[in-house]
């Protein structure tokens, strides 16, 4: 039996709240319903990068086809708390491809609002992100993946314990891992 998927996470700044697919699908709807769904403010930038409508309908598709158990394992929100009179707000996604597989891989993503970038956010969204992943018996290692080009994706990987492990597919992706050793050690 499989534990209750975790739903919240919190960092130093940022809230991170796991996709339902209740969220999924006011999102597709519009980015005014999904504020309205997490109670928070959606600015300008939403969606970002690569956290498009083809991934939100993706994720949208797992959580059909997964139910609950799946929810944790795809999208989650990173919600910048309210502070210095500023609203909560929504400022970057990440997550998963997925639950791990017979081989104990999860892939990681995350995407920051451009106006958000360049703040650590990222870092903390895959800090948090890598140790709920790692508090699953089954996941022995989380691999993330980033253009060559895309110094502050790589950076986020390396500040968070992640070492390179080849290119990715032939391309100019670059494939880092972090095993559970690593973090166990």
């Amino acid at each position: 039996m499989q534990s209750q998927p975790v739903r919240r996470l919190s960092t130093r700044r940022l809230d991170l709240v796991a996709s339902t697919l209740d969220h999924l699908l006011a999102e597709l709807e519009s980015a005014e319903r999904l504020a309205s769904s997490l109670n928070v403010r959606i600015g300008p930038g939403w969606p970002p990068g690569e956290y498009d409508r083809e991934a939100q309908e993706l994720f949208r598709d797992r959580l059909l086809e997964g139910g609950e158990d799946v929810v944790g394992w795809y999208g989650w929100y990173a919600i910048r708390r309210e502070a210095d009179g500023q609203p909560a707000q929504v400022v970057a996604a990440g997550g998963f491809l997925g639950p791990p597989g017979d081989d104990g891989i999860v892939e990681i993503g995350y995407s920051v609002v451009e106006s958000f970038q360049r703040q650590g956010f990222a870092t903390e969204i895959v800090e948090a992100l890598v140790c709920m992943a790692f508090r699953d018996p089954r996941v022995r290692v989380v691999v993330g993946r980033a253009a060559a080009e895309n110094r502050g994706s790589l950076a986020v990987l390396v500040r968070a314990g992640f070492v390179q492990a080849s290119h990715a597919d032939g391309d100019a992706t670059l494939r880092f891992e972090l095993a559970r050793e690593t973090m166990e050690g």
